[in-house]
């Protein structure tokens, strides 16, 4: 057994300690570490980084995690033999926490977005290129269950050739006004990184790239639908980020993406997350654990006639696919790719340069949205 030291920076937001801290290190802990190719097995001995001591001490004392300091500049903890950092800031810290990581020669593993433009996130990848360090950013949407299933469709050909892609998320998240908001209130202001192109567009980035090809262009229109909210201490403040925005994208091989996103919709589908996938052979609608399929042998021959009762069930028609393994958290199974990535030099191909591209999805889809028109997505290199 041996250890492997991890500074958790930003631990005490709700993703930090929810899904990387106790779903994933804790998890990992309690199973007794990583297992390595070897058959040894490594050991994640975290330090909790954050701006509130009180958080910090409860985490630690909840969790059983011996080492915890407020470090908001990280003078003290970028000195010490930890070998890993890993940041889970808001967006607006997150390049230059990075870059002082890499420069003290840590290993860097972030939740994405990388940065808040994409000058910002060429200038990390770049350096993460030029270092020697490992580098990974979070694209936990892959290990999902419904998208795990919807890729062992793709392997097996069961669409034929893909036309297009529909992605339906999102879900009404209250203003605060009579019931309280299930986000933080820095998601809604522009300000603070807030946003859901911002919050959201990096992960369509990934999963349309991993699954059906990399993003060619957007038209996008990002709207702010509801302007006034309440935050934590009950106070109102003007929304000034996007709550809401509907794209379509074009992917290599004359793919069509569709996407809309909201946090002012009401949900009347299977799950909080819909990917309606259409091919030439066949068709599959994958949620967050779900995944179903109808195939071109018992696709139903509808006709158009408004003036007769609706007969058919259009839902009959379809079958799911089933389990067939155990899913364990994705947030979880990527960082044990790290680990082993780091320790062991196993693959890791979700680097910041993917990061980049997420980032550069988010920008040319605000840009679309504020000229009114297609934006190309240009290559670029690091």
């Amino acid at each position: 057994m041996q250890e492997l030291g991890i500074i958790m920076n930003g631990v005490t937001g709700r993703m930090g300690t929810n899904q990387h801290l106790i779903r994933s290190i804790v998890a990992l802990r309690e199973e007794g570490g990583v297992e390595l190719p070897s058959g040894e097995r490594v050991m994640p001995d975290p330090i909790l980084v954050g701006r509130n001591e009180r958080k910090l001490r409860e985490l630690s004392e909840e969790h059983g995690i011996d080492r915890w300091t407020v470090d908001p500049d990280l003078e003290t903890c970028l000195d010490g033999d930890d070998e890993v950092y890993f940041d889970s800031q808001i967006t607006p810290r997150r390049p230059d926490s990075v870059m002082k990581a890499m420069d003290a020669g840590k290993h860097v593993y972030c939740e994405k977005p990388l940065a808040s433009d994409l000058s910002a996130a060429l200038d990390v990848a770049g350096m993460a290129e030029e270092s020697d360090v490992k580098h990974g950013i979070v694209q936990d949407k892959l290990w999902l269950p419904g998208l795990l299933k919807l890729q062992r469709l793709i392997e097996q050909d069961f669409f034929g050739d893909i036309l297009s892609v529909r992605v339906e998320f999102g879900y009404w998240v209250f203003t605060g006004h009579g019931q309280e908001a299930q986000r933080p209130s820095w998601n809604y202001r522009a300000e603070d990184g807030g946003g859901i192109v911002d919050d959201m567009f990096s992960h369509w980035s990934y999963v349309l790239e991993n699954l059906f090809g990399e993003v060619e262009s957007v038209r996008c229109l990002q709207k702010t639908h509801i302007d006034e909210r309440i935050d934590e201490d009950g106070e109102p403040y003007e929304a000034t980020a996007d709550d809401a925005a509907y794209a379509i994208m074009e992917l290599e091989d004359d793919i069509v993406a569709q996407l809309n996103s909201s946090w002012a919709v009401r949900v009347n589908r299977d799950d909080l997350l819909e990917i309606q996938v259409d091919g030439t052979d066949g068709s599959a609608v994958a949620g967050l654990r779900d995944c179903k399929t109808q195939g071109h042998a018992n696709t139903p021959k509808p006709e158009w006639n408004p003036d007769t009762p609706k007969e058919h069930d259009f839902y009959e028609d379809w079958t799911d696919v089933p389990n067939n393994r155990v899913f364990e958290n994705a947030f979880k199974l990527q960082w044990e790719k790290f680990i082993r990535h780091v320790v062991a030099d196993e693959p890791f191909p979700w680097d910041f340069t993917a990061g980049a591209r997420g980032v550069q999805l988010t920008e040319a889809s605000y840009r679309s949205s504020e000229e009114g028109r297609r934006v190309v997505l240009d290559d670029f290199s690091v």
